[in-house]
């Protein structure tokens, strides 16, 4: 049997303000969130000949971690300073690009799009000293092809999708499917596509041991008549897999520590770059992708359920798409003519309220989180309002309406 090169991915995120919130109201479980991220970098320094980890870093998080406020806050816990500068070790992580506010693309306006992917790249730009992320992370995996242009825009080659979304174009076998990176098109442009293992990831995700995984990879790649890349993606700060303090008891005692001692004896599953693989093996084959996203324990993703399955979460929803037309209205009529310093600072405040009411959690958590996206559209919508009151209270016109 050839080797099995396997790809490693976690999903690191934290809404804005929570892990603050955490620190004054559930101390013990900020400090196992960050705990979880200091742990990573520690884990592999040993292991720098064959680790090979990808992490997908919100833009908020970013923010929180880079804060000298909040890295004060929390210096006796966990340096956040010297974390980010582990995190550049280049030799034992790849970081993907992502979008700031790690929202489900899909499901807000395209119009924001560009931005949430630009913001994110500035702030990793900063902390992570380099111009080039290869790979695209998409919050919550949520996929659909009309993402390929941008994507290809910002410079990314590859893009990780689930295997429940993946129907081949080019004839193929299921593991061919999993297994080998493939091409998908729109308008004119294409990246390749990079395949979750949804169950091999489930499984990441609640527990496993490697004997298991090295079996079940093995049986799963059989039929590989070429050197198949398995990919895995779950969070990588969620639950007591991830979390618990224990070494011996979590995702990287119980489980990673025994792959990468036997990648050292050049066992059969070999960590791998999604980029090192593919400078090696070309994609194979069209795929196209249906637009969805991940599972999370207890829907499939296919129709986004999780985040529209509620009328607040709808009424939610369709009030980013009115506010972010609004937004987008002012901001094209503000390159149309000279602005003071005052009146860019108040559309840049209404802009980025905007992209911060798209972020997931704030409706996956329903009932519970809405009110957060309604507070950023409110101060949004006060904010254009205080603009188009400047503008038109000669003229009397009313602007714009907001709804």
């Amino acid at each position: 049997m050839s080797v099995i090169h396997h790809a490693l991915v976690l999903n690191l995120h934290q809404p804005p303000g929570n892990l603050e919130h955490l620190l004054t109201e559930q101390p013990w479980e900020a400090r196992e969130i960050l705990y979880a991220y200091d742990r990573i970098p520690r884990v592999l320094w040993n292991f720098e000949d064959v680790a090979r980890v990808h992490l997908s870093l919100s833009g908020t998080l970013l923010e929180t971690l880079s804060n000298p406020d909040f890295q004060s806050k929390v210096y006796g816990i966990v340096d956040c300073g010297s974390l980010l500068w582990h995190l550049q070790n280049e030799r034992i992580i790849e970081v993907l690009g992502t979008g700031y506010y790690h929202p489900v693309f899909p499901l807000i306006p395209e119009a924001d799009h560009a931005e949430q992917v630009s913001r994110w790249q500035g702030i990793a730009r900063h902390l992570f000293w380099r111009e080039h992320f290869p790979g695209f992370w998409p919050p919550e995996m949520g996929f659909a092809m009309e993402l390929i242009p941008l994507l290809k825009r910002f410079g990314y080659r590859y893009v990780i999708v689930d295997s429940e979304h993946v129907e081949p174009v080019t004839p193929m076998n299921w593991h061919e499917v999993r297994y080998r990176p493939h091409i998908a098109r729109h308008a004119g442009e294409d990246i390749i596509v990079v395949v979750r293992d949804r169950e091999l990831s489930d499984a990441q995700e609640s527990g496993m041991d490697y004997v298991w995984f090295a079996k079940e990879v093995a049986e799963r790649t059989q039929w590989c008549d070429f050197e198949p890349l398995v990919t895995t993606c779950t969070d990588g700060e969620n639950g007591g897999w991830f979390r618990n303090t224990s070494i011996d008891h979590n995702f990287w005692g119980a489980f990673y520590r025994e792959l990468l001692e036997e990648a050292r004896k050049n066992g059969l599953i070999r960590p791998v770059f999604i980029k090192d693989y593919l400078a090696r093996h070309e994609p194979w084959g069209e795929v196209k992708v249906k637009t969805g996203a991940w599972n999370t324990g207890w829907h499939h993703g296919r129709d986004f359920l999780q985040w529209t399955g509620s009328q607040a979460q709808k009424d939610s929803l369709a009030r980013v798409r009115a506010v972010s037309a609004a937004v987008h209205e002012a901001l094209q009529e503000a390159e149309e003519r000279e602005l003071g310093d005052q009146e860019r600072r108040e559309l840049e405040d209404a802009h980025w309220r905007l992209l911060r009411a798209e972020t997931s959690c704030n409706f996956y958590w329903g009932e519970n989180w809405v009110n957060r996206c309604h507070a950023d559209l409110d101060a949004a919508e006060a904010t254009l309002q205080r603009f188009r009151a400047k503008k038109y209270s000669l003229s009397g016109d009313p602007g714009w309406d907001l709804g």
